[in-house]
């Protein structure tokens, strides 16, 4: 016979659960925030600088009937990300869930790659999931549970050229994942990251028709990734068929890197 209980908590396995995604007004994050919310995560944004987007994020999840909030804040701040994390765990009671997502990219050849691009692209990718992560370490280790999901890129781990910045930085949260993994896992604490290939964006919508099939001649899938296929890696890995998996990388690349 079927228990319908255990079978309502398996469709809605977050419920009385909080997300904290950074970059979570657009693209990879907006797509996490909404996959996450529909499965029943109360869900908190932090976005950078389109406060349009972000409202329009926190309506679309407030209409599957979770509480969701947005927070403007730069994840390269220390101070700023701290006052962010206090204010998420002081309106939800805590995180339970979070999803360093966000990312920047500033590209050029070595040679003429300004010295604070390098800086900056690091500042927000790598740094940006080092504050967050230790703001809220403490909180995980005393509740004894959790997941921290880390958004990498097929990039860290094959290298790209006009991206040694990126690359590394993604390179980095890699190693960083596997680090904290380590350190929480005796905590009931899992780590991990997804390695996303070419995923559609604002930025592959307006590639020239030649670059784009330039780009899809190096997927084995022959296409672009949808941010919704991210977030249904997000939601595994969040959920508790992942609960003996950690310190590893999910690539989401249409074969990119196999």
């Amino acid at each position: 016979m079927v228990n319908i209980e255990n079978l309502k908590e398996n469709q809605m396995p977050f419920q009385q659960k909080t997300a904290l995604i950074t970059g979570g007004s657009r693209g990879i994050g907006r797509a996490v925030a909404l996959k996450l919310a529909a499965l029943g995560a109360n869900v908190a944004i932090l976005y950078a600088g389109d406060e349009a987007a972000a409202a329009a994020t926190v309506e679309a999840a407030r209409a599957m009937g979770v509480q969701a909030a947005a927070h403007r804040c730069d994840v390269a701040d220390h101070a700023a990300t701290g006052e962010a994390a206090k204010q998420v765990v002081e309106q939800f009671g805590g995180v339970d869930i979070l999803v360093n997502n966000a990312g920047i990219t500033r590209d050029n050849l070595l040679l003429a790659m300004p010295e604070a691009d390098f800086d900056r692209v690091l500042a927000v990718n790598l740094k940006g999931a080092y504050n967050l992560t230790a703001h809220l370490y403490r909180q995980f280790v005393r509740r004894r549970s959790g997941r921290i999901i880390n958004i990498a890129s097929v990039v860290g781990l094959m290298g790209n050229p006009g991206q040694a910045n990126y690359a590394a930085s993604k390179a980095g949260l890699i190693g960083f994942t596997k680090s904290i993994a380590r350190e929480l896992a005796s905590r009931g604490v899992t780590c991990n990251a997804i390695a996303p290939g070419f995923i559609e964006s604002d930025m592959t919508d307006v590639l020239p028709e030649a670059k784009r099939e330039q780009l899809l001649g190096g997927i084995p899938m022959a296409r672009l990734g949808a941010p919704e296929e991210v977030a249904g890696v997000v939601a595994f890995l969040a959920g508790p068929d992942a609960a003996y998996l950690t310190g590893q990388v999910i690539s989401v690349d249409g074969g990119m890197c196999m």
